[in-house]
């Protein structure tokens, strides 16, 4: 993920990547493997919205290997859909992407349109709303790029859990700001790779299949 601002690009009540910016500028998507793969997308960039990085990107689906095709997954605070639609363009059977500003939204599914995917499915909601109470079936994949120094993840992470928004034996994908300690998480989430680059670390967990209810652990 590339350099953030304290205003989250996620958060209700904050500019950052769930926030239209002023002025009305673009920004730019590359698509980096699979079908889309160096294909451009545009998107608002909506008060300070970063892609995660492709060299990232590259890592996390290297982590995921063949576990992204076929599967069902979910990108929280999608932003420009960097996680969501690199999960596409590499096989995933579904993606829903949640996003609370309209324009980041629209944006979302006129991509979508433009790249003739009807697997994508944009939610325009707070991710706290969205995820306070499930009414499908849960997800192979959960994409997880919140704002920084908000402590999102603190707050959404046992609603992920409680509300069995991950399928046993599914995987979740954290971001969040390197100089702060991987929040605890819950103890039949195995961590499976973990790396820091700059400001960031990325995390790519494993739920258990059993998903035992354990004592919360920190990474």
């Amino acid at each position: 993920m590339a350099r953030k601002k304290t205003a989250g690009r996620g958060s209700v009540n904050s500019p950052g990547r769930g926030s239209q910016g002023a002025g009305g500028c673009m920004g730019e998507l590359r698509i980096i493997g699979g079908d889309w793969r160096s294909r451009k997308l545009r998107f608002p960039d909506a008060g300070g919205v970063r892609p995660t990085p492709a060299r990232t990107r590259e890592t996390l689906f290297n982590w995921l290997s063949f576990h992204t095709a076929g599967n069902d997954c979910l990108d929280l605070f999608a932003g420009s859909g960097a996680l969501g639609l690199e999960a596409l363009s590499r096989g995933a059977g579904a993606v829903t992407l949640v996003d609370h500003t309209p324009s980041l939204a629209r944006a979302l599914r006129d991509n979508l349109r433009l790249l003739k995917s009807d697997r994508g499915t944009v939610e325009c909601a707070s991710v706290d709303s969205y995820l306070a109470h499930r009414t499908r079936e849960p997800f192979d994949i959960i994409f997880m790029d919140p704002p920084f120094r908000q402590g999102w993840l603190e707050a959404i992470l046992p609603v992920v859990d409680e509300q069995g928004w991950v399928k046993p034996g599914g995987w979740v994908y954290l971001e969040h700001e390197s100089e702060r300690a991987t929040p605890s998480v819950p103890g039949h989430w195995q961590l499976h790779r973990q790396k820091t680059a700059g400001q960031v670390t990325y995390c790519l967990f494993r739920v258990s299949i059993s998903c035992a209810p354990e004592q919360e652990h920190t990474a």
